[in-house]
């Protein structure tokens, strides 16, 4: 696109070559963002990098053609400088593969090249190739624990200048899930939002039904053995919508995990049970809080609770909250082993 400024990029401010690795989107485009405002001069605005400061060049490297890598980093015609992001390295063909080493190799004061690759096995030549031309690499790893979550959602509100406690971090991962994206506009609506610190109480009475009626929810406090507490958000998801259906569904998983987490070896840690039970890391440390108090017959007469509450909201009983709440009240007691 035509230039809006005459000045090329600084070198002292944006590297001439930078491979970010990785596949967690969100972190991958804000370390895209991050050079392209240091090669505009933008000191990380809010304004698109590139609007009116450098030539920018946005590509799959899928789709290019041998030779078309070339025309995109000849000079302008009218002067600056350019940047190129090429995305996805790993699908380059050969051709194109070469072409991405040999200018990050041959380097130019006018030019920024910012190359992402997935960073698995396919395409790694080309990490090698431009690692050792030199180029600056920034890894953006996959959030998957919880407490890597945990960790990410407490960054997000460290540079909003918010603080956060345990309690509403936890809150705001159960109310809005795991998806980076979704997590971080959450923290920025809760920092423009609201004042003090974002305790679980901010999170509950932000988000409302979102925060405390998720069938999901339910059927924590069910485990959890907290009677009041499910049966309350049991209700409050029943008068937001939430089907029936969805909560016995919610309350199946939950006494199921119980049963796998429980019968699996306490010693193992979380990451490496996680392929053998098919349950996130994170979740098998939640389970394993929620297991105290339960035994086998426990877990056993729980699952045959849930089972005729699903008959029942499925069509064989009258009234779908009633045999919910049954549901949740048998949960609880056989945790404590009434």
């Amino acid at each position: 696109m035509p230039s809006g400024s005459a000045l090329g990029p600084d070198p002292a401010r944006a590297p001439p070559v930078t491979v970010i690795v990785g596949e967690e989107e969100l972190l991958v485009e804000r370390a895209v963002s991050a050079v392209l405002a240091a090669a505009d001069g933008s000191g990380g605005s809010s304004a698109p990098a590139g609007a009116d400061g450098i030539d920018v060049h946005d590509v799959m490297a899928a789709e290019l053609a041998p030779g078309e890598l070339s025309a995109l980093t000849a000079p302008s015609l009218f002067g600056g400088g350019t940047a190129v992001i090429v995305r996805s390295a790993q699908d380059a063909v050969k051709d194109v593969a070469a072409e991405i080493t040999a200018l990050a190799a041959a380097g130019s004061p006018d030019l920024v090249l910012v190359v992402t690759h997935a960073g698995g096995a396919k395409g790694k030549a080309v990490l090698a190739s431009l690692a050792a031309a030199g180029a600056r690499r920034v890894n953006c790893p996959p959030v998957k624990r919880f407490g890597e979550r945990i960790d990410f959602l407490r960054g997000e509100f460290i540079r909003a200048g918010r603080k956060a406690d345990d309690g509403g971090l936890r809150a705001l991962l159960d109310a809005v899930g795991t998806d980076l994206r979704d997590l971080a506009a959450a923290c920025s609506q809760l920092s423009a939002d609201t004042t003090g610190v974002i305790s679980q109480a901010v999170v509950a009475r932000y988000y409302r039904g979102r925060a405390e009626a998720s069938g999901f929810s339910v059927a924590d406090r069910a485990c959890e053995g907290k009677l009041s507490d499910a049966l309350t958000q049991l209700r409050w998801a029943l008068s937001t919508g939430t089907s029936p259906v969805l909560i016995t569904s919610a309350l199946a998983q939950g006494v199921r995990a119980l049963g796998r987490v429980g019968s699996a070896s306490r010693n193992a840690s979380a990451e490496s049970l996680a392929g053998e039970l098919g349950l996130p890391p994170w979740k098998i440390d939640r389970v394993r809080q929620q297991l105290r108090g339960w035994t086998g017959e426990g877990v056993a007469r729980a699952h045959a609770a849930v089972a005729e509450a699903d008959a029942q909201v499925k069509g064989e009983g009258a009234n779908a909250g009633y045999a919910l709440e049954r549901a949740v009240a048998t949960i609880v007691s056989c945790r404590s082993g009434r």
